[in-house]
Parts: C-alpha cells; sequence; structure tokens
C-alpha cells in the first residue's frame, strides 16, 4: 500500500464559494458547517458563500479554511477508510488542520481553537502597522542578511515562509519592509511586494499570542494520533499532546519551513495528497520535489477522481 501524507494549505488559499460544491452535494459537509457554526456563532455559509469583508479577516479567515479542508478530509475518510496517512503536514495554519487530521483534535474544536488563535493574532498587531512581504528570485541566504543586517539597525523584520527556491516570505513592521523594498532588489530579488496583510505571522511580534493559544490547545487537544505531524518549526515529526502545543506555539514566532519539511519527506511517502480549497501545495511542491506526487481534494469532481485513482 502506498505511503501517503496528507498536507493542508494556510492563509493565502481561502476564496469566495470555496466548500460550495461539498455543501450543495453532502449532508454530512452541511452538517459540519452548521455544527462549526455554532460553536463560533457564524454563519459559514454567509461567511464563504457571500462576498463580505471578514472572509479577509485572520479570525475569520483561518476557521473557513479549517473547516474546508477537515470537510474534504472527512468525505475522503469515509470513502476510503481502510486508507491510512504515514505522516500530516500543514503549511502554517495547515498544521491545525493536521493536527485534527490526526485524531488529535476533534474538528469543532479546531474550528474554535483557530479562531481564537486569529484572535490573538490580530490583536497583537492591532495597534501597529504590521505587515508581510514576498521576496521572489532571491535565495534564502541573501534574504536572510538583508534581514540580519537590517535588526542590527534597529529594524524589526524577520524570514518568515520558507516556500521554496526563490520565494520566501518576511514579515514584520510594514514601515521597515518597505524600507527594504530597493535592498532586496539590490541583492538580486526579482520582486519585493508587500502583501495585503494586517499581521506579521511567524516573528516575535506575534509573542503576545503564544500562552493564550498554548492554553487553549491543552484544554482541547488529545494525546491520540494516527500518524506523526511533521512540524513547521523543526521539520521533523511528533506524535504527542506535550510537542503539539509547544511546537505550535513556537510555530506563532518561527518560520514555517514548508520546502525543508518536503525535502524531508519526499523520500519516505510515495505521494501527498492536498485537501482543501485550491492547489497552492500541489504548485509548491511540483518546484520543491518533482518527483513526488501531488494530487488534491477541493471538490466533489477531485473527491471522485483521487478516490477511483487510490482506493479502487
Amino acid at each position: 500500500m502506498s505511503k501517503i501524507a496528507m498536507i493542508f494549505s494556510g492563509q493565502g488559499s481561502q476564496a469566495v464559494g470555496m466548500g460550495q460544491d461539498f455543501y450543495n452535494n453532502s449532508e454530512i459537509a452541511r452538517e459540519m458547517f452548521d455544527k462549526a457554526g455554532e460553536r463560533i456563532g457564524v454563519d459559514f455559509k454567509e461567511l464563504i458563500f457571500e462576498e463580505n469583508e471578514k472572509l479577509g479577516q485572520t479570525a475569520f479567515t483561518q476557521p473557513a479554511i479549517l473547516l474546508v479542508q477537515m470537510i474534504a478530509y472527512r468525505l475522503f475518510k469515509d470513502k476510503c477508510p481502510d486508507i491510512k496517512a504515514a505522516l500530516f503536514l500543514g503549511h502554517s495554519l495547515g498544521e491545525f488542520s493536521a493536527l485534527s487530521a490526526s485524531g488529535a483534535i476533534d474538528y469543532v474544536d479546531a474550528v474554535e481553537l483557530v479562531h481564537k488563535r486569529g484572535s490573538f493574532m490580530q490583536a497583537a498587531c492591532e495597534k501597529i502597522e504590521a505587515g508581510m512581504m514576498a521576496i521572489v528570485g532571491l535565495d534564502d541566504e541573501s534574504v536572510e542578511k538583508v534581514c540580519a543586517d537590517a535588526q542590527a539597525e534597529g529594524k524589526k523584520v524577520w524570514p518568515a515562509n520558507y516556500n521554496q527556491d526563490g520565494q520566501l516570505v518576511v514579515a514584520g513592521m510594514k514601515a521597515d519592509l518597505a524600507s527594504l523594498e530597493q535592498t532586496f532588489k539590490d541583492a538580486g530579488a526579482k520582486r519585493a511586494l508587500l502583501l495585503n496583510m494586517s499581521v506579521a505571522s511567524h516573528c516575535e511580534i506575534l509573542a503576545p499570542a503564544q500562552d493564550p493559544l498554548a492554553e487553549i490547545m491543552s484544554q482541547m487537544v488529545q494525546d491520540s494520533f494516527e500518524a506523526p505531524i511533521i512540524s513547521n518549526v523543526t521539520t521533523k515529526p511528533y506524535d504527542t499532546k506535550a510537542d503539539a502545543i509547544a511546537l505550535l506555539k513556537d510555530q506563532l514566532v518561527k518560520p514555517v519551513k514548508y520546502k525543508q519539511s518536503i525535502l524531508a519527506i519526499a523520500d519516505d511517502v510515495d505521494m501527498a495528497i492536498e485537501f482543501g480549497n485550491g492547489v497552492v501545495l500541489k504548485g509548491l511542491n511540483r518546484r520543491i520535489a518533482k518527483d513526488l506526487t501531488t494530487l488534491n481534494i477541493s471538490d466533489m469532481a477531485s473527491l471522485a477522481k483521487v478516490t477511483e485513482e487510490i482506493c479502487s
């Protein structure tokens, strides 16, 4: 039997209408929408299916993404109950989906958890002008050097997301990021683009969110893992409640090493399946480890295609 990595994308993969095909065609999906909405007092149909400002707000973006991912995963598991994950992996927020898929936290609890995580992140950044910037076409070491030199000058900028070779996202104070745009380009970057974000993820600015997140996780996470999860922080597997709390607390202020994680597992699995809206990770995987086959489940058609391919 194939060794499969079950993977989940992070914030930025959201889109109006995501999950609607699941909702329209699955009683299970409708039930999951309703239960999640009751837990946090949100009409997920209105949040996700209609144009609105809330879907772009971190506290609502995170539970919306996680919910759709958990529906995709649940529908897959119902069709392929004998398929077991060799490991789970998520990108940033996606690591919480991985935690839920592993069986360590119920999906409704996970929806509440990431809703609060998003609120904590917003609160840590609400009185300051924080943000993130995508650096394209520059090697990791050069980006790290620009950040280190800027920190030595008192600027608040840090590497945040190692997505693929030539694509690294940095986080920090918006003014400091903006002041470095030309510096990154002078170092060889093709683009240095400020992202439309009001939160600086995976850097020291989010330190105030760490303890509140850990406290809630201690109440919700169980020592029940179907398979190990690859940590964004260490690129190593973990499968205990204690490690989950420590590593996901740390993840708030440490960079996401997605590229390094995929390279670490590429020889140990036969394929990966991405659950939820879009094909963000599928695209990254193709460029990080071209021999790693990545399938995706984002609607009923892709669900049918994947299940027919691997469950028959």
